[in-house]
């Protein structure tokens, strides 16, 4: 049995802004990250600009992720459209360029990274790997987004929910795209989901779909599904021509949109998506994962171990609001009301800026 002092989960970005944190605080942190090589997550990659403060903290500019930069967001309905400027310039970014630059950053502060360690699950307190090793840390740093580990996974949903899935299909770079979407980011809002859309720092999008899983029990498949919401919502089906040749569908199922972890236990602190899961139309995942990090690396630097149970319970409390609005947009956005309220929102596009501010980690 190895024993650690602080272990991190998963080398994303909340692992690694804890790294980071917890490295130039004098610890001597290890990250297993269960994939070789760095890959391109399920994910839109919008960094708003509250999180674009926090990496300048971390030492990392944003210039290093892309150069451009997101200053307004297009909303769509049917065939309706309104548009807001952002109250601050925000970025997007492929998901292999910001864990890179994060992984190099938190290897550059001191931290150890194990690459192709995939852990199968937890069992007091040990960490047991796929070769069988087992690991005992004094702290665990739970990092692994939207996967859920053996010993500590989040509720499932029953038999009776109508549960979140998430899709990505991959747009190719275009002179037509880089026209229409360029310096926006776009929310495609249809029956029971809804789309974002943003160029990343290549010339090419994510088009990232959160759509519940009876629409696509009823389309009969990803495919289909697309087809399906292009017929119903015509700026969607015009950014979908721009899909890449040959390129599938990556889906997530079960995303639990509006789950927090409330309570704490000692020598444990649960990160990102596994501490509090927002729905994605508010842009602020990649805020929470980012503000979990630094903030448990600083609890765990001042208090230790012990310090994890009253750190989940106030990152909790920090993540209540955000989280509760931008379920309540979700809920407006997926029902049938979305095409009529769009003509109010255009005579008010200042309430966009006011719903933009309240989501974001404070």
């Amino acid at each position: 049995m190895r024993r650690t002092t602080a272990l991190i989960v998963g080398a994303g970005p909340a692992g690694s802004a804890a790294a980071i944190g917890l490295a130039r605080g004098g610890a001597r942190p290890t990250m297993l990250e269960r994939s070789r090589e760095t890959g391109d997550a399920l994910c839109g990659g919008f960094l708003s600009w509250r999180t674009l403060d926090r990496l300048r903290a971390l030492g990392i500019d944003p210039d290093r992720l892309s150069r451009r930069r997101i200053g307004r967001v297009h909303v769509f309905a049917g065939g309706r459209a309104v548009e807001a400027p952002l109250p601050h310039p925000a970025l997007a970014v492929s998901r292999r360029t910001f864990d890179t630059v994060m992984l190099a950053e938190a290897e550059r502060a001191g931290a150890g990274v194990e690459r192709g360690a995939a852990v199968r699950s937890v069992d007091a307190g040990s960490v047991v790997l796929a070769d069988g090793t087992t690991l005992s840390p004094e702290t665990l740093f739970l990092a692994t987004g939207k996967h859920d580990l053996r010993g500590l996974a989040r509720p499932t949903p029953g038999p009776d929910d109508d549960p979140a899935l998430g899709l990505r299909v991959r747009l190719a770079p275009s002179d037509a795209m880089r026209r229409r979407i360029e310096d926006a980011i776009e929310l495609h809002l249809f029956d029971r989901g809804y789309a974002g859309l943003a160029v990343q720092e290549d010339g090419s999008a994510n088009l990232c779909l959160a759509v519940r899983r009876s629409r696509l029990r009823e389309a009969g498949s990803p495919d289909r599904l697309l087809r399906a919401i292009a017929r119903e919502t015509p700026a969607f089906g015009d950014r979908l021509a721009m899909r890449e040749s040959g390129c599938g569908v990556d889906a997530v199922a079960n995303v639990p949109y509006g789950w927090r972890m409330r309570e704490g236990v000692s020598g444990l602190f649960r990160l990102g998506d596994q501490a509090a899961v927002i729905p994605s139309l508010a842009g602020e995942g990649m805020g929470i994962a980012i503000a979990s990090g630094c903030s448990a690396a600083a609890a765990y630097l001042a208090d230790g171990a012990s310090g994890s149970a009253g750190w989940q319970r106030r990152f909790a409390a920090r993540t209540a609001r955000p989280v509760r609005i931008a379920g309540l947009m979700r809920d407006l956005a997926e029902g049938p009301i979305a095409p009529r309220a769009l003509p109010w929102l255009g005579r008010a596009p200042f309430m966009i800026q006011v719903i933009a501010r309240a989501t974001r980690m404070t």
